[in-house]
């Protein structure tokens, strides 16, 4: 597995989403703040395999390790996840982009089955004024991916059963499974976001609660398939997941299952939510870290959907580095407090 001949060191690793094409003050930036693993996408017109090789080195000349990379032309894909006509050759493009992986020597990408997008309502406002992220279901919702935009009350002109997620899911997951093995990438599956039972007319059944996953997972029955575990979004969920955050990590944890961890806080589950700063949300966000180092977890942990400080990524980004670095130096020294 390609993850092996990084050589790279036990525990958990701080990361951070880059453009695929940053400039100077963008290394820079990162560099100050001692982040040392990145995660990129390409877009879909230059998903080609020496574009991949290019970013993997772009990253390592400059002292950084490009852990995982995604191509957002085969990331919530309603082709896939509802069997459209453009199945088939969507699965060979998520095939090609396996192989641009494995050529580049990036072990890991992260997927998402999502057929109508992230959903979310209008911008509010969290501590200080920070303009955040919100969705509440009953004002204003609607989904967006990649430039299009999904509304109620069917964003696909009729209403899915479950049945049929789970047939396309399994299709799609045996197809590309036993490629990802063989090349050695490891494929993360992200959690519906928002995870509810039905948006729009079609079911969020598989990723969008603790049972759901365990059986998706038995269905792949494969090392290179697991979680890209959004602790924002289980939370998110609260009670519909079926198990607390905590506990999940634990389980899929002592799997092997859990190979990339989205750290983010709401203030409150569903129906309505605000994305909040890591140590303002209704999860002690400490209890996360220590449960992951408490697994021994190997892999990344990256800042996910932060609010902006007067208006600034850069800001938001440094301030939710930082304290995720805080809390992982903390469990490390006491890790049983």
């Amino acid at each position: 597995m390609i993850l092996d001949d990084l050589h790279l060191p036990p525990g958990i690793k701080i990361a951070h989403n880059m453009p695929a094409e940053p400039s100077a003050e963008d290394l820079d930036f990162l560099k100050a703040l001692g982040v040392r693993y990145v995660t990129t996408w390409a877009q879909p017109d230059k998903a080609k395999p020496e574009y991949y090789a290019s970013r993997k080195q772009l990253y390592a000349e400059a002292g950084f390790t490009l852990y995982g990379m995604g191509n957002s032309g085969v990331h919530n894909q309603d082709d896939i996840v509802l069997n459209l006509p453009g199945r088939e050759a969507k699965i060979e493009l998520y095939k090609q982009h396996l192989r641009n992986l494995a050529a580049a020597g990036i072990p890991y990408t992260t997927y998402a089955h999502m057929a109508n997008g992230i959903w979310s309502s209008p911008r509010g406002q969290t501590r200080g004024g920070a303009s955040a992220r919100v969705l509440d279901l009953d004002h204003e919702a609607v989904g967006n991916w990649n430039g299009r935009v999904y509304a109620q009350p069917l964003s696909h002109g009729r209403v899915y059963s479950k049945d049929e997620i789970w047939d396309n899911y399994t299709y799609f997951i045996r197809a590309v499974a036993p490629l990802a093995e063989q090349l050695g990438v490891l494929i993360g599956i992200h959690p519906d976001d928002p995870p509810q039972p039905m948006l729009s007319g079609v079911p969020r059944c598989i990723f969008s609660s603790f049972d759901g996953y365990q059986r998706a997972l038995e269905i792949a029955n494969s090392p290179s398939v697991g979680m890209c575990l959004c602790v924002g979004c289980w939370l998110e969920g609260g009670p519909l997941m079926g198990r607390g955050v905590l506990e999940t990590i634990q389980h899929f944890g002592k799997q092997g299952k859990i190979f990339k961890v989205h750290f983010r806080n709401v203030d409150a589950p569903l129906p309505r939510f605000t994305e909040t700063f890591i140590d303002n949300g209704y999860m002690d966000m400490r209890k996360v870290m220590q449960a992951l180092h408490d697994i021994d977890y190997n892999g990344i942990v990256i800042l996910d959907h932060i609010p902006q400080i007067v208006n600034s990524n850069q800001i938001s980004a440094a301030y939710t580095i930082g304290y995720m670095q805080a809390l992982l130096a903390g469990v490390v020294a006491e890790p049983a407090l």
